[in-house]
């Protein structure tokens, strides 16, 4: 924002649609706008002048006095918000991730209605907002006629944005986090996970100016508990998980390959989508002592609805490593042994990954 505003006088320009131009500079910032007769664009030039004189800062984006800024925020909604940020966001978000945002947004939106709204089908309206409109993808074609009816009720009754400054508002936002369609409460995780999301949001809202501050640090939650504890009796002990490995080994058809990809997770302690984009050649294998697996990459099912091209896998780097990053993860002897069995049953360069992608 900022108070350097000056105005120039009304340019006609005969030639064009609306001929009359009411032109100012907001700190250096030339912005314009055209009439269709000089009587509307005095009149404009005039409200903006009475802006200026009445000490209203400017935003230097859209060139408008704060005034009418704040007109058009209390227009907005929730629902409107969260569209634009998936709009903005889609292009740099991975799939897996734009799916986890999609499902935390139709979760959340609903909440925020106004308080005698609702909705006699609320699968149907859930559908429609993870599947059409937080779903960019999706925008290349109309929705169904059911959907349409669902997403024109949710825009006629979504909340405004600035009335998301209300503690009230906000917590009714969070128990809906909380909670599955029907009724249950969510898993711990779950819920944290859609309250970040929720957060991020509400922080793109901070950037645009619509709130000063986020709305969720004025709001007391209590953020349901998240167990870290392990069970000892689940857990195998080595003894149990050697003899395991070894009858699904003997399997026929794809033993091999189900026990140098269960091992992988058990003895290098990778996660399931590292496995898949391992390669032989990542995989160091002497013929005695420990071996060294070089991991560089994970492949990620995240659904042909979510990717650019339409497939159901992604390839992506390490989990919160750069992209070229590698982790090297030694194996004791005993696994190598294992991946030396497999590997004679694959061709050079081909993926342990080939088998878990086909169950």
């Amino acid at each position: 924002m900022s108070y350097k505003v000056r105005f120039w006088d009304i340019r006609e320009r005969p030639q064009r649609r609306k001929p009359f131009e009411v032109r100012w500079t907001v700190n250096g910032r030339e912005r314009s706008e055209s009439f269709i007769t000089k009587g509307l664009a005095e009149s404009r030039r005039a409200k903006l002048m009475t802006a200026a004189r009445e000490g209203e800062a400017f935003d230097e984006q859209t060139g408008l006095p704060a005034s009418e800024i704040r007109a058009i925020r209390q227009r907005t909604t929730w629902y409107d918000l969260a569209h634009a940020y998936i709009n903005e966001r889609w292009d740099r978000t991975p799939g897996n991730t734009r799916r986890t945002l999609a499902d935390a947004l139709a979760t959340v939106t609903p909440a925020l209605v106004r308080p005698e709204a609702r909705y006699s089908e609320p699968r149907v309206l859930r559908r429609a907002l993870y599947s059409w409109a937080f779903n960019k993808r999706a925008w290349q074609s109309e929705p169904s006629a059911e959907w349409q009816r669902a997403l024109d009720w949710m825009q006629r009754h979504s909340l405004p944005v600035s009335e998301l400054m209300e503690p009230d508002v906000v917590r009714r936002a969070l128990d809906a986090l909380g909670r599955k369609i029907d009724g249950k409460s969510a898993a711990a995780k779950t819920a944290l996970r859609k309250r970040s999301v929720f957060s991020e949001v509400l922080g793109t809202a901070v950037d645009k100016g619509y709130f000063a501050e986020n709305p969720l640090a004025r709001v007391k939650w209590q953020a349901p508990g998240v167990s870290e504890e392990v069970d000892p009796a689940c857990v195998p002990n080595p003894n149990q998980v050697a003899r395991l490995l070894t009858a699904v080994g003997k399997l026929q058809g794809r033993g091999p390959h189900l026990e140098a990809f269960f091992g992988c997770m058990y003895y290098a302690a990778m996660r399931p989508a590292e496995v898949i984009h391992l390669q032989i050649s990542q995989c160091h294998l002497p013929k005695t002592g420990w071996g060294m697996l070089n991991l560089n990459g994970a492949v990620v099912t995240a659904g042909k609805e979510w990717t650019n091209d339409g497939a159901v896998h992604e390839v992506h780097s390490l989990k919160r490593q750069a992209v070229k990053a590698t982790r090297p993860v030694p194996i004791p002897p005993s696994f190598v042994r294992t991946l030396s069995r497999s590997r004679r049953s694959l061709r050079r360069g081909a993926q342990w990954a080939s088998v878990p992608q086909c169950g």
